[in-house]
């Protein structure tokens, strides 16, 4: 049986995770005493042998609350666990602080772990120090700060799906440089030195996703280029993350305004991968 564990920072996901697995099959415990962790495992092992591919899978949601002392005590539990033949994959969610802090501002939520003497910022580092041993043994750490509820789910499902290491998923995102870079990529690339529609009149109110800004950048040789070499570079490396267990990528493309050529390269850097069969996922950050 394979025995699934939540964990990560407040605010990061692990509900939407939670909900997702419980939607296509498993059975979700969240925040269980840690305590109970080894018998639990050791009882579904005997119920349930066949879990893990949602029909009768278990997973389990872990956080902060449980404590210093016994999350430190974590790692060596699902070690002795493991060497009794259950299978335990870890998924840990985390985000950058600012990202966090907007969330819980929106939302109005309190932190777990904050208190008259602890404000929300101090209180997501502690939350990120406690929660350091499981984030040190998870498989799979999936990074949210620029992704949204519906790319989340996708990438819980994609990453319960995959069997081995095979093709990661691919976020594709495209940006405009006047908004900021975004800060969850693992690729960065600028095409503000290709020719701008955006100073084209009849151009400037569409986007790269329409067909006249699209023949307007396909006629440049200096886009055709830079489409191209992203191509040969992206050929060449991102099996390369693949191979080193990368649970997903992202590479995001920006312009100045994030509306026209990093919208045009999106689309065409996507209809390449998944001509080649990788799980793609887009998006648009200035498109709304």
């Amino acid at each position: 049986m394979e025995l699934i564990i939540i964990s990560g920072l407040s605010g990061a996901g692990k509900s939407v995770a939670l909900r997702t697995l419980e939607d296509i099959g498993y059975v979700c415990i969240d925040n269980l005493p840690l305590f109970l962790l080894h018998d639990l495992a050791l009882g579904l092992k005997q119920s349930r042998p066949e879990g893990g591919d949602g029909r009768g899978g278990t997973a389990i949601g872990i956080d902060a609350r449980s404590g210093p002392e016994l999350l430190d005590q974590l790692p060596g539990v699902i070690e002795a666990l493991e060497a009794q033949g259950i299978a335990i994959r870890v998924i840990f969610l985390e985000a950058d602080t600012p990202t966090l802090v907007t969330r819980f501002s929106e939302t109005r939520r309190k932190h777990p772990l904050t208190g008259a003497d602890r404000p929300l910022a101090e209180a997501i580092e502690l939350e990120r120090r406690l929660l350091e041993p499981l984030r040190r043994i998870a498989k799979t750490q999936i990074d949210t700060s620029s992704t949204n509820v519906h790319e989340l789910k996708e990438l819980v499902r994609e990453n319960l799906n995959r069997k081995g290491r095979g093709q990661a998923p691919v976020l594709l995102q495209s940006f405009g440089f006047k908004n900021g870079i975004p800060s969850a990529a693992d690729f960065v690339f600028d095409l503000r030195c290709l020719p701008n529609p955006h100073w084209q009149p009849g151009l400037r109110p569409l986007t790269g996703m329409d067909p006249e800004v699209a023949a307007f950048l396909e006629s440049s040789s200096e886009a055709m280029q830079m489409r191209d070499d992203l191509i040969a570079f992206l050929d060449r490396w991102v099996p390369r993350f693949e191979t080193d267990g990368r649970s997903y990528l992202t590479i995001s493309i920006g312009c100045t305004g994030g509306r026209h050529r990093s919208v045009y390269m999106v689309e065409a850097l996507r209809r390449h991968f998944e001509a080649q069969g990788h799980q793609i996922l887009v998006r648009h950050r200035e498109l709304g």
